[in-house]
């Protein structure tokens, strides 16, 4: 199973990254060569108009070869004859694909795992609530005069009474509103709650707000972590390959779906922000080199330019050959030890 998880990951996310560079093009007016999904020998090959659509043996990579690309075309449909704001689209199409892949994923399980509301819906044998007369079903409207809105609201409140009982202003499932005092007890982590758990709602609505907001914290959290392997707080042997990419799949395939949907979320993301990052060869690099090439005009040429990105390539290919022999000291080896 994690061999079939990994190979579908992989898969699917380069394959919207292509997709994302090959309907961009498609849209430019900008002639599409192959369009290829795995790399090495094809198992499959489809011609269809000026594009040659191909299924590849080894599901680690894929490609959008486009005419002019990275050489001198004279096609009216290359991509070095379009124009720098075209050019620009179709570049960073990619890694926009990658970031809207990861938040429909965070949106998908925003709406699997529902949202808290402020009802109740269990109250714990013995506990304050119950003692308090508290039953499933109660909406807390308010507590301790504060008006609640989420069920983070009644977390709070709760957690930072300073008295020893808190007062709870509810409606009931027939709509007659009551308010009552229940005491406080204390978790395992000494955190003060009443002994209740919130009814939860699959709204679309909140699960895309979530969605997005989660996407987001995960960002930074990514940005972060590179500022940090720039500064040398993280060390580049902290990074991870596809061997570590496996060994996080079999680490998640026992913990069930929702955490798979979570990595391949967080590696499509990453994925995003690797790519636009200003590095010869990545999405990022060709980007910075549409911006001089616009500034500068002629001074840079298509095979100055294919050079420079060649050369990035080289450099990439030294890093992934450092980084999957540090994953397989790290993963694979302690197997055989």
């Amino acid at each position: 199973m994690t061999v079939i998880y990994a190979i579908l990951i992989f898969c699917v996310l380069i394959l919207f990254h292509e997709f994302g560079h090959f309907m961009a093009a498609k849209l430019c007016g900008v002639k599409v060569n192959e369009f290829s999904l795995g790399m090495g020998p094809a198992i499959f090959k489809k011609q269809k108009g000026d594009t040659l659509y191909s299924l590849r043996v080894f599901p680690i990579g894929g490609y959008c070869a486009m005419e002019g690309e990275d050489e001198d075309s004279d096609d009216e449909r290359a991509f070095n004859k379009k124009a720098a704001w075209k050019k620009a689209v179709i570049v960073v199409a990619g890694a926009f694909m990658n970031l809207v892949l990861a938040v429909l994923i965070m949106i998908g399980i925003s709406f699997a795992a529902g949202t808290s509301t402020t009802t109740v819906d269990t109250v714990s044998e013995g506990a304050p609530a119950q003692l308090a007369g508290i039953e499933h079903g109660d909406t807390i409207i308010a507590i301790d005069g504060k008006e609640v809105d989420t069920w983070s609201d009644i977390y709070t409140f709760i957690s930072t009474s300073e008295g020893d009982t808190v007062t709870l202003k509810l409606l009931s499932e027939e709509g007659t509103e009551r308010t009552v005092v229940s005491g406080l007890m204390q978790d395992e982590t000494g955190r003060k709650i009443i002994g209740i758990t919130p009814m939860t709602e699959h709204n679309l609505w909140n699960s895309m707000i979530s969605g997005a907001k989660n996407t987001w914290i995960m960002g930074v959290s990514m940005l972060d972590i590179m500022k940090q392997l720039f500064t040398g707080n993280v060390a580049a042997s902290e990074l991870s390959g596809p061997v570590g990419i496996v060994a996080a799949v079999n680490t998640t395939v026992s913990l069930g779906f929702v955490y798979i949907a979570y990595l391949t979320a967080l590696i499509s993301l990453n994925l995003a922000v690797v790519n636009m990052l200003p590095f010869p060869a990545l999405d990022g690099g060709r980007l910075v080199f549409i911006i001089l090439r616009r500034i500068t005009g002629k001074a840079i040429t298509d095979e100055m330019e294919s050079k420079v990105h060649f050369a990035g390539i080289l450099l990439l290919f030294a890093l992934m050959i450092y980084v999957t022999w540090h994953d397989i000291v790290r993963f694979v080896l302690p197997i055989f030890s």
